[in-house]
């Protein structure tokens, strides 16, 4: 019974290690001596007995034993005639206090629909992929130099169903929907909230209690499997929002698993999230950490998952992350470094890239910790990429001022070149920013309603052309009026309109640009790809750039982040020649006024801003340009 797990098989997790133990611990359908059934582990090192409770054996706590697997800490069982689809918890008894509870499986591969809470016996291995083509070419997908834009996606409030009780789409009835979408105006990639499962909608995913099982809330981890395959062969990678940072404390989940804190420390300063009422992992124990690791290695394997964002990392670097003096523990040395959470992140992403050297992984880092996206040889966390929150920040807060205003806060817009070299970054307008009263980003923009609409598109044509790889959060590629609400449906109708309709537009023309034009994304990371035209003429609030690709190929963008059209706006160029309009943003068939330069402008043997030729120009109002050499 217990030859399911071999000795090595217990070292390995003992000591963190078991990248694979997904393979031993859970529900597997299985075969012993010709019977078919399902082998049932879990690791519980603290209980004096466990068993397996389930419909299958009318919910009795007698009836499945379990037995201990040496001195791992893990118990197994096996149950005949059980298969696909059955439903079952573990029943536990603490060893000292004789505490019982009952518990959903850490290893579960499939759940029950909220709110029920049992897991469901689910086999893996019986989808047909047929993404052969973009697996062979991902490893392109996803180097430093490739063009990345993200759209971020909650599934549960993307596109709902109105015309039937406004339910839920499934997984099967997503992927055509928003492998079509996706692809169709540009994006690379979609990155999904958390989609493992979960108790509370409200949560959006990120109180993940089912680590290793896609929400019921859309279908089957088959349906799921589906949803990823479809949106491959259109193209479109598929990122996970994944969630090592915290857990809930409900009953059936993860805290005080065995009659003791097993997950999470012990002690409150260290095991508790004041701020979302939830428990912090303890990094330091192995099997915690292999875990973890083990998880984020599952969807890369299982699920052919592209790369994962791991949510809240700030929380998970600092043992004072949001707390007072006094309600923390120092670390060995007395400071203020969480450690343990410091080498399992390495840990992770070490091992991801070692594995799965194709994929990607990106860190919600909120301060300046050095190297994130550093290797870890020479002390770095080892990310791939990490979101850029500063220039979000100052970014958001330039564009919230009135133009008469902005002039006194040019330094919002230039401050980021600065520092934008340290990392690998990605620039996010994440779901973050239109939720919790801070409205919608077109709510965000000053001005009347035609203001509103000319100012996002500003904001969104000076993201594309700025260093970094793009994230942008659903609704706002068109405009979306209202804060987003996790119950409802994105506001499709709103494209019924011209000024979202054009909004629109211009992301699809923005990532497509983005795309075809190497000078906009071939040295994303690299300071060789971008000098400052003009960073100083806060007066008119008018700012110029230049971006250029391995071979020295220039693209100019000039933004006016005023209402006034300037006329003869000189402005120099690298180059002798025409110079054609490759964007702008105020053009009618965005929803602009149609203020430009008939497609584009020659330049004048006069020198300007350090160079020795120059353009005319009709900026437009609040409005972008984007130049290419003829």
């Amino acid at each position: 019974m217990t030859d399911f797990i071999l000795e090595l098989d217990q070292h390995l997790w003992n000591q963190g290690t078991h990248y694979r133990i997904y393979e031993k611990l859970g529900a597997h359908p299985h075969e012993v001596d010709g019977v078919r059934g399902t082998h049932f582990a879990v690791w519980a090192p603290n209980a004096e007995r466990v068993s397996v409770t389930g419909d299958f054996n009318d919910w009795s706590e007698e009836a499945l034993p379990m037995s201990p697997v040496g001195v791992s800490g893990i118990w197994a069982t096996f149950a005949p005639d059980v298969g696909q689809g059955a439903l079952y918890k573990y029943v536990l008894w603490a060893r000292d206090t004789g505490h019982r509870s009952e518990k959903a499986d850490p290893v579960g591969f499939a759940a029950e629909l909220r709110p029920l809470t049992a897991s469901k016996v689910w086999n893996l291995d019986g989808y047909q992929w047929q993404d052969d083509s973009w697996m062979s070419r991902r490893h392109q997908a996803h180097r430093l130099e490739a063009p990345l834009s993200i759209y971020e996606v909650h599934l549960g409030s993307w596109m709902r169903m109105p015309e039937e009780d406004d339910r839920f789409l499934t997984y099967r009835e997503l992927a055509p929907r928003l492998a079509d979408y996706a692809h169709r105006h540009g994006f690379t990639h979609v990155e999904l909230l958390p989609i493992s499962e979960h108790p509370l909608d409200a949560s959006w995913g990120y109180q993940t209690i089912g680590h290793f099982a896609p929400t019921s809330r859309h279908g089957t981890p088959d349906d799921f499997k589906f949803f990823i395959d479809t949106l491959h062969q259109a193209g479109v990678g598929v990122l996970l929002d994944w969630v090592p940072a915290h857990f809930p404390r409900d009953s059936h989940g993860l805290g005080f698993f065995d009659g003791t804190h097993l997950y999470e420390h012990a002690d409150p300063r260290q095991g508790e999230h004041r701020d979302w009422g939830t428990f912090i992992f303890n990094f330091d124990r192995h099997e915690v950490s292999g875990f973890l690791i083990a998880n984020a290695l599952f969807w890369l394997d299982r699920y052919h998952i592209d790369g994962l964002r791991v949510d809240a990392v700030a929380s998970m670097l600092y043992l004072d992350y949001s707390r007072e003096e006094g309600q923390w523990v120092p670390n060995e040395h007395g400071g203020r470094e969480n450690l343990g959470a410091i080498e399992f992140l390495r840990h992770l992403n070490s091992r991801v890239y070692e594995e799965f050297p194709d994929v990607v992984t990106m860190a919600e880092e909120s301060t300046s910790w050095p190297a994130v996206s550093g290797p870890t040889y020479v002390g770095g966390l080892g990310f791939g990429y990490k979101w850029d929150m500063g220039w979000m920040h100052d970014t958001l807060a330039y564009m919230s001022h009135d133009p008469i205003h902005r002039k006194y806060h040019h330094s919002d817009l230039t401050f980021r070149m600065l520092y934008a070299w340290h990392e690998n970054f990605v620039l996010p307008l994440s779901h973050d920013e239109v939720v919790h009263g801070k409205g919608s980003l077109l709510g965000k923009m000053p001005g009347d309603d035609w203001q509103k609409f000319a100012n996002l598109r500003l904001l969104l044509g000076q993201m594309w052309v700025q260093p970094g790889k793009k994230l942008l959060f659903m609704g706002s590629e068109f405009g979306q009026r209202s804060e987003w609400n996790h119950d409802a449906s994105l506001d499709w109708h709103l494209l019924d309109a011209p000024p979202h309709s054009g909004i629109q537009q211009w992301i699809t023309d923005l990532n497509w640009t983005y795309r075809s034009e190497p000078a906009l994304h071939e040295l994303d990371t690299q300071a060789s790809g971008f000098q400052w035209v003009d960073c100083t003429d806060s007066e008119n609030s008018v700012i110029s750039l230049l971006r250029l690709d391995r071979q020295g190929n220039p693209l100019v963008a000039i933004l006016n982040f005023t209402p006034i059209v300037r006329e003869a706006y000189r402005l120099g160029v690298p180059a002798p020649g025409r110079w054609n309009e490759l964007l702008n943003s105020d053009a009618d068939l965005y929803g602009g006024s149609g203020v430009g330069n008939l497609g584009g402008v020659e330049s004048e043997p006069l020198p300007h801003h350090g160079r020795d030729h120059s353009v005319l120009l009709t900026l437009p109002p609040l409005g972008m340009l984007v130049l290419k050499p003829a």
